[in-house]
């Protein structure tokens, strides 16, 4: 006789660590995706990989000339490096949470012909945002000294805080994912978000130019935690209390368990609802 195995669904392990081994198990794929995006992204440009790094300095340059001279802000070193630092963590969440989205949504139609872990999407996003970072700190560096921004060992710190980046831009991501499948309009609505965000969050002005009230409501930001922390190993030069450590680390793992949690408990019903 020969033997059969039993399938038993009650022994299935939860969906929270079962979406977590599966991408163990299709961790080359998940790497191919990263390079597939990372390829496509620069194959047809001009500047090819160059735009990575010209884009954050475009950016700061209009930044510089439209707000130093208007607004004068007392920054610690060169504006033009405040600036720089905050856009490129800035750019890490807004680009890496968008693609996440876009991504599943678009690529959705491989869950109804093939098994792929569904939060696939959103780790390959992640990794492709992390490339770019790593890119855009050259300009960043390169600006840092020609404005007179001290270089410190303290700068070995910054996989911490991109650590932390990832990990809350992974559980922004898995959270407008699910919802924009249920709710298409999603894609366009975060995208009004993100720019109400970006003001909310001290990218072209430090914090303490703000009334103190103010102060208050933009430190609820989790983002302006986030950024202090990537601005104090890049821009000040040193490294971060524990009472200027913790708020990040708190809030992104929190927001990555949150986002997790609820985008696996609906990831079976993708595949019939893109």
């Amino acid at each position: 006789m020969s033997d059969h195995v039993m399938y038993d669904s009650a022994r299935r392990i939860h969906p929270v660590l079962e979406e977590l081994r599966e991408l163990f198990n299709y961790r080359e794929l998940i790497l191919q995706l990263v390079r597939r995006d990372v390829l496509t992204r620069y194959k047809r440009s001009v500047l090819g990989i160059a735009w990575t790094l010209l884009n954050p300095l475009g950016m700061m340059l209009v930044l510089t000339l439209a707000f130093s001279q208007i607004l004068r802000f007392d920054t610690v070193y060169g504006y033009a490096a405040f600036v720089l630092s905050g856009l490129v963590a800035w750019n890490f969440i807004s680009q890496s949470t968008t693609a996440a989205m876009v991504n599943l949504v678009w690529g959705g139609g491989l869950l109804s012909r093939i098994y792929i872990p569904r939060a696939s999407f959103a780790l390959a996003a992640i990794g492709t945002g992390l490339v770019n970072i790593l890119l855009a700190l050259v300009p960043l560096l390169f600006v840092n000294l020609i404005t007179s921004v001290p270089i410190t060992p303290a700068f070995l710190f910054v996989p911490v805080p991109l650590l932390l980046l990832a990990c809350f831009s992974l559980g922004i991501g898995l959270l407008i994912s699910t919802m924009a499948v249920y709710f298409p309009d999603v894609a366009e609505m975060y995208q009004i978000v993100l720019s109400a965000w970006f003001y909310l969050t001290p990218i072209i002005y430090p914090l303490e130019a703000l009334p103190e009230e103010l102060q208050f409501w933009i430190n609820l930001n989790p983002t302006t935690q986030l950024l202090n922390l990537f601005r104090l190993a890049v821009y000040l030069g040193r490294l971060p209390a524990w009472a200027e450590l913790w708020p990040s680390l708190t809030i992104s793992l929190l927001t990555l368990l949150l986002g997790w949690v609820f985008f696996t408990r609906k990831s079976n019903e993708f595949g019939y609802r893109i």
